[in-house]
């Protein structure tokens, strides 16, 4: 069995990730196994997170980290470490689309009855809070009787949900009142980094090599404007207009509406 490695931060997850990854690269049959199991099992926090990005949306939470994980499965077995050190910026696309994916092929055309629509939020509500209480997903017999309902009620409300309409913020998920908004966890910022690195990635290799060579002086290696100037022969102003100008030239690679130009 591979150890479990516990982390405590995104920084210190995604530097064991790629050390792992490194050595998975150099080994074969069972070692090589071994290693990606342990970059799989490190992560799976980072799949349960992106699948509670969809909870209550008429699919079980442990289906969607499910998918969520097996997607993550396969990114890992798929990764090449020669395209960069980062496995997110590979896996966070791959684990959002095959979940997306999921929800397409569980789509329904023919509306439930109002009672089971009316009883979904219910159900969701008492699943996980039946969960806690009980330390395990509760059994169908258990949601049914603590919302005095038939088994075949329950199960025909797992079954279906408004999968075609994204649910309300604003739906009521508690007899208190609470709605979706209210309840949904707060996401890792880290994961939206890895989003803006995935998009952007594509696009940075785009450039010419001496846009890339300024974007890698003024945000990794941090140095001013008036750095960048001397380093490269230029002035400050230019290197300014030069940056406008990559920027521009990401924003219109990656769809994004251009920037407002200023009146002159």
């Amino acid at each position: 069995m591979p150890t479990t490695v516990k982390t405590t931060t995104s920084s210190d997850r995604r530097t064991r990730t790629a050390d792992l990854l490194a050595q998975a690269a150099a080994a074969t049959g069972a070692e090589r196994d071994d290693l990606l199991e342990q970059v799989i099992v490190l992560n799976i926090p980072v799949a349960k997170s992106l699948a509670g990005r969809y909870r209550h949306r008429g699919q079980s939470q442990e289906e969607l980290e499910q998918v969520a994980c097996l997607a993550l499965t396969k990114a890992v077995q798929g990764f090449d470490p020669e395209r960069g050190d980062d496995l997110l910026v590979f896996a966070v696309p791959s684990i959002l689309g095959e979940i997306k994916r999921h929800f397409r092929s569980m789509t329904w055309l023919v509306r439930p009855p109002r009672r089971i629509q009316e009883l979904r939020p219910r159900l969701a509500h008492a699943d996980e809070e039946l969960g806690q209480l009980l330390g395990r997903p509760p059994t169908v017999q258990e949601l049914a009787e603590e919302l005095d309902c038939d088994v075949e009620e329950v199960l025909e409300a797992r079954g279906a949900g408004d999968l075609v309409h994204a649910t309300s913020l604003d739906e009521p998920l508690t007899p208190s009142g609470a709605t979706l908004g209210e309840v949904l966890p707060d996401l890792d910022p880290g994961f939206g980094h890895s989003e803006a690195v995935a998009m952007l990635g594509p696009a940075c290799r785009k450039l010419k090599p001496r846009d890339r060579r300024i974007l890698q002086l003024r945000f990794y290696e941090q140095r001013t404007q008036q750095e960048i100037a001397d380093e490269l022969g230029v002035t400050q102003v230019q290197v300014s207009r030069l940056l406008q100008r990559i920027f521009e030239d990401l924003r219109r690679s990656v769809g994004a509406p251009a920037k407002p130009s200023r009146a002159a």
